[in-house]
């Protein structure tokens, strides 16, 4: 049984982005603006280190809050089994996952799902810069409350 019902790309649904709250929108978008610029200025073709170290240096000088490399613990039946990584944690409210790949898998959007369900928030940005125009290689993922998750029983 499917547990990522829950989960939609904001492109597949209006509904999805009506569920988040406006500020948080907003504040996808700064981010969404900073790797633009990043990615004019640097173009494709580098490591992923160097975009999430320019991207940093970008929200930085916008006033943007962030962390990276957050250890993201996993729980299985309430006991930590583990632990998860993001690139980074925008205002303690986005989740970004930086790629530098040919293209996008549904691996990494798995990945990116797996750190929305570790850290309960509900929209996450996979930036890929490694396309000729990034708009191209961004993905928004929601996190949505689902009724039907929650009915799941929890050995399921």
């Amino acid at each position: 049984m499917r547990h990522d019902r829950g989960l939609q790309e904001v492109g597949r649904t209006r509904r999805a982005a009506e569920d988040i709250p406006p500020d948080l929108l907003a504040l996808t978008e700064q981010v969404i603006g900073a790797a633009v610029c990043v990615h004019r200025s640097l173009g494709p073709g580098f490591l992923e280190s160097v975009y999430a170290n320019a991207l940093g240096v970008e929200l930085g000088f916008l006033g943007i809050v962030f962390r990276r490399e957050v250890q993201l613990p996993v729980f299985y039946r309430d006991i930590e089994v583990g632990s998860g990584r993001c690139d980074f944690l925008v205002a303690d409210r986005l989740v970004l996952e930086l790629k530098a790949t040919e293209s996008l898998s549904h691996v990494h959007r798995a990945q990116l799902i797996s750190y929305l369900k570790a850290t309960q928030l509900p929209i996450g940005l996979i930036l890929n810069f490694n396309v000729l125009k990034l708009t191209d290689g961004i993905r928004r993922c929601v996190n949505l409350p689902s009724a039907a998750l929650r009915d799941l029983p929890p050995s399921c």
